[in-house]
C-alpha cells in the first residue's frame, strides 16, 4: 500500500522519479537551452545524511545505449571525467541540508554545443548498500535566419493546366527543424492536388543546423494578379514557439484579353479643328494584346495602345474602332468611341465695301456656318452696336461712314471664334470736320506741325497754300503727310513761321471743294548769352571804364533820335509808332547789346518805319 501511493504521488509531480530504492532521486525530465549558451541539470536526493558516493553518466541517443561516466565523487576523492568534447565546459557542486534530509548535486555545462544533446543520469549511494538514480534529457535549441522568400519573375498563365510555380521560401540555421507554412493575403494555404502543390526540402549543415526550403505552385486565377504572397517560418525556442514572416511579394499573372475599352484623353473635353487628339485602346488581359485602330473601314498607325491624331479636321469625325486580337487565347474582342470635330467657317457679309448716298438705308448680314450654336455681334471703333447677324443703318450721313466688325464666337468652345470688317462709306463733298489745329513748337528747328481733317467720298484731295500777312506773297509750302482714315483724309504739314503767316487748308472731290484756312504768329527769337565774370586786382577800372562808355553811347543815340525828330523825320503819332517788342531774324534788324558783369542780352528791333538799313546805319 505504501509503495502504490507513493507512485501516485510521482505521478503528480513535475519531476519524475527514474528508480525505486532506498535512496529517492528526482530530476527535470528536460532541460531546455539556447545554443552557446549555459545549462544547468540538478540531482535532488532525500537521505538523512549526506551521500555516501555520486556518480554522473552520460548516454547518447540511439542505439548505442552504453552509459559514459563524466564525474565521480565520494568521502576520500573527487574526479571529472571531461574528455575531448566536455574539455573546459563542465563543472560539479553538491550539498546536504540534515534538518530537511534531503541533498542535491547541480551538472554545469557551459558554451553548449549540439552535441551536448543527451541523457544525463545521476546516480547517488547511501553508507549503506542502497541507491538512487535519475535521468534529464538536455534538449538544444537555435533560432533560425530570416526567411528569404523569391518570387517568379516571368510570370505565370492562368490557362496552365497543371499548379505552376509561384515562389521560392528559405530558411538557414534551424535547431531544431524550423516549419515553411505559406500564405496569400493572410490565409494559409494547405496542400491541394489540383489548386495548391508545396514542395519541401531540408539539409542537415556540418555543424549539425538545419537549412529547409519550400517551394509553392498554385492554379492561378485572374484575381491573383492582386494578391500577395508570403512564407511564414515557425520554431522553437527554450520554453515555447515563435514566428517569423517573410516580406510579402505580388506575382505576375497572364491572364487572356476578353474585353477592351477604347476613349479619348481627355475625355470631356470639345475638339476644334487643329487640335491634337488622343484615343486610347486598353485590353482588360496581361498582357496587353496585338490592338490595331480602323476608321472608316481604314487601318490606322498607332503606337498599339494609343492613336495619335494631329491637326484633326472636321472630316475626322466619325467612329473610331480598337480590335484586339490574342493569339494564345484566340480570343478577338472590340470596342470603338465616336468623336466630333467641331469647326467654324470663315464668316460672309453681304454687301461688302459699300458706298451709300447720304440719306439712304442699308441692311447688312454676317453668317458663318459653324458645328456648334454660335453668337454675332457688330462693332464699330470697339463699340458694340447689336447682339445678331443682322444690322440695319438707316438715314446715312457721314456719321455712318466707316469700318463695322462683325464678330462670331461658340460660346461652347470660345476657342473658336470668327471675324469680318467691312467698309461703309457715304457719298458727298468734302467737309472739313474743324479748323486747322497748330501743334507744340518743336524746340531744335522752331516748326510747329499744322493739321488739317476732312470727310468726303470719293476721299478728297487736300491742298495747302501759305502766305505772309504783312506782304501777302506766297510761302512755299512743304511736304504734306497724308493719312486715309474711315471717313476721310488726315493732312499735315511742318511750318517754321519766321513771320506772321496765313495757312489755308483746300479738300476737293468730284461732288465739290471745301476750305478752311487760320493765322499763324510768327515765333520769337531770343538769344541769351552767358559771360564769365573774371577777378583781378584792375577788375574795378575796367568795370568803370565800360560804364563810362555805355553812358556816352547812350547819350551820343539819344542827340541823334532828338536831332532826327526836330527835323520832322520821326513821327510821334500813332500811325508811326513801332513795336519793339516784336523781334524779326532779317538782315536789317538793329541790334542793342546791354552788357553787364555776368550776362549780356540782344534784342532785335525793326528798322523805324519799316525802312531798310544798311550795315553801316
Amino acid at each position: 500500500v505504501a509503495y502504490t501511493a507513493e507512485l501516485l504521488g510521482l505521478l503528480t509531480n513535475p519531476y519524475v522519479f527514474s528508480a525505486w530504492a532506498m535512496v529517492d532521486v528526482n530530476m527535470e525530465d528536460r532541460v531546455d537551452v539556447s545554443l552557446k549558451g549555459q545549462a544547468e541539470i540538478s540531482c535532488i536526493y532525500t537521505l538523512m545524511e549526506p551521500a555516501n558516493m555520486i556518480v554522473w553518466f552520460t548516454k547518447s541517443p540511439g542505439r548505442d545505449q552504453s552509459r559514459r561516466r563524466i564525474y565521480y565523487y565520494d568521502n576520500q576523492s573527487e574526479i571529472i571525467d571531461e574528455g575531448s568534447e566536455y574539455a573546459g565546459r563542465i563543472n560539479f557542486t553538491h550539498s546536504h541540508e540534515p534538518q530537511n534530509a534531503r541533498g542535491s548535486a547541480l551538472l554545469i555545462i557551459d558554451n553548449v554545443q549540439l552535441s551536448d544533446q543527451k541523457e544525463y543520469i545521476c546516480t547517488v549511494h547511501d553508507v549503506s548498500t542502497d541507491s538512487g538514480e535519475g535521468h534529464t534529457r538536455l534538449q538544444i535549441f537555435n533560432s533560425p535566419s530570416l526567411p528569404v522568400i523569391e518570387g517568379i519573375h516571368m510570370g505565370i498563365s492562368v490557362t496552365a493546366e497543371e499548379p505552376s510555380k509561384v515562389a521560392h521560401c528559405k530558411v538557414d540555421d534551424g535547431y531544431p527543424r524550423p516549419n515553411i507554412t505559406w500564405y496569400k493575403d493572410r490565409f494559409p494555404l494547405q496542400q491541394s492536388d489540383d489548386e495548391v502543390k508545396i514542395s519541401e526540402s531540408e539539409t542537415t549543415k556540418a555543424n549539425s543546423l538545419f537549412t529547409v526550403e519550400s517551394d509553392l505552385y498554385i492554379k492561378a486565377q485572374r484575381t491573383d494578379k492582386d494578391a500577395l504572397f508570403y512564407c511564414e517560418v515557425k520554431y522553437f525556442v527554450p520554453g515555447g514557439v515563435r514566428m517569423t514572416e517573410s516580406k510579402e511579394i505580388n506575382i505576375i499573372v497572364h491572364y487572356p484579353t476578353t474585353e477592351v475599352t477604347v476613349y479619348v484623353n481627355p475625355p470631356d473635353r470639345l475638339i476644334k479643328e487643329g487640335d491634337t487628339v488622343e484615343i486610347r485602346c486598353e485590353g482588360n488581359g496581361n498582357p496587353q494584346p496585338v490592338l490595331t485602330f480602323t476608321h472608316k473601314g481604314e487601318e490606322l498607325s498607332a503606337d498599339n495602345e494609343m492613336l495619335l491624331l494631329e491637326n484633326v479636321k472636321r472630316s475626322d469625325s466619325g467612329t473610331f474602332v480598337c480590335q484586339s486580337n490574342d493569339f494564345d487565347a484566340g480570343i478577338d474582342t472590340e470596342d470603338s468611341v465616336n468623336i466630333t470635330v467641331h469647326y467654324l467657317d470663315q464668316i460672309v457679309v453681304t454687301p461688302e465695301e459699300t458706298v451709300l448716298n447720304q440719306g439712304e438705308d442699308l441692311t447688312l448680314t454676317c453668317n458663318a456656318l459653324s458645328s456648334l450654336p454660335t453668337l454675332t455681334a457688330w462693332y464699330k471703333d470697339g463699340t458694340q452696336l447689336v447682339e445678331r447677324h443682322v444690322l440695319e443703318l438707316h438715314n446715312a450721313s457721314y456719321d455712318t461712314a466707316g469700318l463695322y466688325k462683325c464678330e462670331v464666337t461658340v460660346p461652347s468652345l470660345p476657342e473658336l471664334q470668327q471675324q469680318k470688317s467691312v467698309q461703309i462709306s457715304v457719298r458727298g463733298k468734302p467737309k472739313i470736320i474743324e479748323e486747322i489745329t497748330v501743334g507744340p513748337v518743336n524746340k531744335a528747328d522752331r516748326s510747329v506741325n499744322l493739321t488739317c481733317n476732312a470727310e468726303g467720298y470719293p476721299f478728297p484731295t487736300i491742298t495747302w497754300t501759305l502766305s505772309d500777312q504783312r506782304t501777302g506773297q506766297p510761302v512755299p509750302v512743304p511736304e504734306a503727310e497724308n493719312q486715309k482714315t474711315d471717313t476721310g483724309i488726315l493732312s499735315m504739314i511742318s511750318v517754321r513761321a519766321m513771320s506772321e503767316l496765313t495757312a489755308k487748308c483746300s479738300a476737293a472731290n468730284e461732288l465739290g471743294t471745301e476750305d478752311v484756312s487760320r493765322k499763324i504768329e510768327a515765333f520769337a527769337r531770343v538769344t541769351t548769352t552767358t559771360t564769365q565774370a573774371t577777378s583781378t586786382k584792375g577788375g574795378s577800372g575796367v568795370v568803370i571804364a565800360v560804364i563810362i562808355i555805355c553812358l556816352l553811347l547812350i547819350a551820343i543815340l539819344g542827340s541823334v533820335l532828338y536831332f532826327l525828330y526836330k527835323k520832322g523825320k520821326l513821327p510821334c503819332g500813332r500811325s508811326g509808332k513801332q513795336d519793339f517788342t516784336k523781334e524779326k531774324a532779317s538782315k536789317d534788324d538793329i541790334v542793342m547789346e546791354m552788357k553787364s558783369g555776368k550776362s549780356e542780352e540782344a534784342v532785335l528791333l525793326q528798322g523805324v518805319n519799316g525802312d531798310k538799313k544798311s550795315p553801316t546805319e
